[in-house]
């Protein structure tokens, strides 16, 4: 399990992105959250399998009407409390 903080660049505002984005998380197990951001790019925190975040991310990029033209991303540190779960 990761978490992985991603900023998505490009046709990404107005166009069903975080729509799309949430049920593709839905459909393929992850959680996280996505935000439109004043500078016209999106920001989103998902947590889930590489694989599952892979599959998310060629969902969305799958979209009529958006395109991606760049994304930056960064690993975020899961953290495990006193019962052993992993958390943010």
């Amino acid at each position: 399990m990761i978490r992985r903080h991603i900023i998505f660049y490009g046709l990404v505002q107005g166009v069903g992105f975080r729509y799309r984005a949430r049920n593709a998380a839905n459909l393929y197990g992850c959680t996280g959250w996505c935000r439109n951001e004043w500078d016209g790019s999106v920001t989103m925190e998902i947590q889930g399998t590489e694989a599952q975040i892979d599959s998310v991310i060629l969902a969305i990029e799958a979209g009529r009407f958006l395109r991606i033209d760049n994304m930056s991303s960064e690993l975020i540190p899961l953290l495990e409390d006193e019962k052993g779960f992993q958390t943010h």
